[in-house]
């Protein structure tokens, strides 16, 4: 929970941020993508702690993994959600290969996924694309990323899982064919027509890497089921890469001028799911570091938008 305190035509306000926050606890300790087990329990602990939060994003475990992390998540107040993108980018799995039997073992090992992850309580579970296959193929990747989201959305809707396709980038650095949001409300419309738990999730880092605007959600609105927090980085070169760092630090895009434009959208499109910050420690940071940054931009963001409307 997350509220502000703000001054609007010489009234004091206190208001209290309308959406649950979470944090994508892999990235935030990249430690944890390690299965280092001190490292989950640590850092889950701190942030069950933290009353800011009330959902947590973890990545596929082992059962060890999992283990740790129920020690510490059991009886606590936080939600839980799965994050697969990492067996998508990392492990070969492609939701949209066009090769029937590569799609059939991603959307087997999503459903593998959503079924351990609702064992241990989830409430979603989040994937990508696969790679761009090139202009020439994809509308036939398309087709084949919308067979795999109606598999895995059947088989979460009797989990009671929600399931969410995150945009990423196509030109900059992890060229997924999904991409562009309005191939993701494309696809997102044509798996909702069977299936309500399938939905989008948009990330603020992946903004600038698809030249897109918080203001384009409303194309999304009636999809848009989940909000990732966060920058992108720009290197000394010029190049836009998905690293996900501090707010403010050397080369991150986003600040706390363009969370609040994503607040004031979110507001204006009826958006009522949750927003969840997704930063990394560079060299020489600690894990909480820009946990903190990214606490201190949310508030700031949330009190000029108080202070606006």
């Amino acid at each position: 929970m997350l509220g502000v305190f703000a001054r609007k035509r010489g009234i004091e306000l206190a208001v209290k941020l309308p959406w649950k926050v979470g944090i994508v606890a892999f990235m935030a300790n990249p430690l944890m993508q390690r299965e280092d087990l001190r490292a989950i329990e640590e850092t889950l602990r701190a942030l069950a702690g933290d009353p800011v939060f009330d959902l947590v994003e973890l990545q596929p475990l082992s059962e060890g993994g999992w283990a740790a992390a129920k020690r510490v998540l059991e009886g606590s107040k936080l939600e839980l959600a799965v994050g697969a993108q990492p067996v998508v980018l990392n492990q070969g799995y492609n939701p949209s290969s066009l090769n029937e039997g590569e799609r059939r073992r991603a959307a087997e090992k999503l459903i593998e996924i959503a079924k351990a992850a609702a064992a241990r309580g989830a409430k979603a579970v989040a994937f990508c694309s696969g790679p761009d296959p090139g202009p020439e193929n994809r509308e036939a990747a398309k087709a084949a990323l919308a067979k795999t989201a109606r598999e895995v959305a059947a088989q979460a809707e009797k989990l009671g899982l929600l399931v969410l396709l995150e945009t990423f980038d196509r030109e900059w650095d992890r060229k997924q064919l999904i991409g562009p949001l309005r191939d993701a409300v494309e696809v997102a419309r044509e798996v909702r027509g069977e299936f309500g738990n399938f939905g989008l999730l948009w990330d603020l880092s992946h903004a600038p890497l698809l030249s897109e605007k918080p203001s384009d959600l409303s194309a999304a609105r009636e999809c848009l089921l989940h909000v990732h927090i966060g920058c992108a980085k720009r290197l000394p070169d010029g190049r836009l890469v998905d690293a996900h760092p501090g707010f403010y630090r050397p080369g991150a895009v986003n600040g706390v001028e363009e969370v609040a434009e994503l607040l004031k959208v979110l507001l204006d499109i009826g958006y009522r799911g949750a927003v969840s910050f997704e930063v990394k420690p560079e060299e020489g940071q600690g894990w909480r570091e820009p946990v903190e940054a990214a606490k201190s931009v949310l508030y700031t963001a949330f009190a000029k938008v108080v202070e606006s409307v």
